[in-house]
């Protein structure tokens, strides 16, 4: 019988602040632990961002941006 490993998708939403701060912060802890882990942002392109330029050193973390660089 194989090992099965299951991911968690945890979504933050809302106005405010402190959905990046608490999605990275799990993120990182998760590859503290030697998971792997993955950003996503909707809003966000990507550059000129401090979390993205952050991320390139901790391994096991990917980043993605699919924003347009303007909110709608």
């Amino acid at each position: 019988m194989s090992s099965r490993h299951s991911g968690i998708v945890q979504v933050y939403t809302g106005k405010g602040k402190g959905k990046t701060t608490a999605a990275l912060g799990q993120a990182i802890r998760a590859c503290g632990w030697g998971m792997r882990a993955m950003v996503i942002q909707f809003m966000k392109n990507g550059r000129n961002s401090g979390e993205v330029a952050a991320s390139a050193s901790i391994e096991n973390l990917k980043f993605e941006c699919f924003g347009s660089g303007a909110f709608v």
